[in-house]
């Protein structure tokens, strides 16, 4: 019996062929696509609460044999474990820290061969990309967050290690003070971007940053090229299991000519049918 109170475990535990194991999630299972494709048993669980505000009393009451949170959720650790609950607290913020966190649950749920397999896809994958661009110059890249364009990922983030993966530069990455920071117009003129990404369910689209004339003069808006990222399935700016498949999009992006998108998309297709045991419908990543 699993609690998940973190949408990226909750999902990493779909990955790992574990959904039938889990008696409690975090809230807002129904605004996320791939509960309801892969698992939709989900949307019908309890929830106790998020990070922020974790129903401690209504995750006793299920009866948990381990429940698994973010690691800044530290309260909650001492008071389950004061319980007797086992506990697995991650904290996925680059490529190393989520390997590690499917290295701890695959471990304490007997699921290391399913583990190990998602971990060498990784690999691979990042492997492939590099040997394609090979010593292709860097592309800058800026990464506008969900609420607002100016809110941009910095050094922290695990999307500097997408943009880097990838073959790119993340123009922000000179920000290790914080996480998502504010900028205004004048530094976003000066990092002047090759390519602008919004992230999936972004608050804002692509045209609303082609038309405002305050970035006219960047380059990214200058040759079109800003994209955002598909959004059908899930965020792959975050360290969900499937963020592989985010580094590969945006190498499609930066390097199409070397990974075109059509292989993305049946690559993306692959995964989601090996690790995730769903048809997806390919055109979902082309609108």
């Amino acid at each position: 019996r699993i609690v998940s109170v973190y949408y990226i475990t909750t999902s990493l535990l779909i990955a790992l062929g574990l959904e039938d194991s889990v008696v409690g999630i975090e809230t807002g299972a129904d605004k996320r696509p791939i509960y309801s494709l892969a698992a939709p048993q989900f949307n019908q669980l309890p929830n106790v609460g998020s990070p922020k505000n974790f129903d401690l009393e209504g995750c006793i009451a299920l009866e948990p044999d381990l429940v698994i949170l973010p690691i800044r959720m530290k309260d909650a650790v001492e008071n389950l474990e004061k319980l007797g609950i086992n506990v697995i607290a991650v904290n996925p913020e680059n490529m190393d820290l989520l390997k590690e966190s499917i290295d701890m649950i695959s471990k304490a749920t007997g699921t290391e061969n399913t583990g190990e397999k998602l971990k060498s896809y990784y690999d691979d994958k990042l492997s492939e990309i590099k040997s394609l661009i090979g010593e292709e110059g860097k592309t800058k890249v800026y990464i506008g967050g969900n609420s607002d364009f100016l809110s941009t990922a910095t050094k922290n983030m695990y999307q500097t290690f997408m943009v880097e993966a990838a073959g790119g530069i993340n123009v922000a990455s000179d920000i290790d003070d914080t996480y998502w920071a504010t900028i205004s117009y004048e530094q976003l003129l000066t990092y002047n971007p090759d390519v602008i990404i919004g992230v999936p369910s972004a608050a804002y689209t692509k045209e609303d940053i082609l038309k405002d004339e305050r970035l006219k003069a960047v380059n990214a808006v200058q040759k079109g090229q800003v994209y955002m990222m598909p959004d059908a399935f899930e965020a792959w700016d975050s360290p969900v299991p499937s963020s592989i498949l985010g580094t590969m999009w945006l190498t499609s992006v930066l390097y199409g000519d070397k990974y075109p998108y059509e292989k993305f998309t049946e690559d993306a297709a692959y995964f989601y049918k090996e690790f995730y045991g769903i048809e997806i419908n390919k055109e979902d990543l082309t609108k």
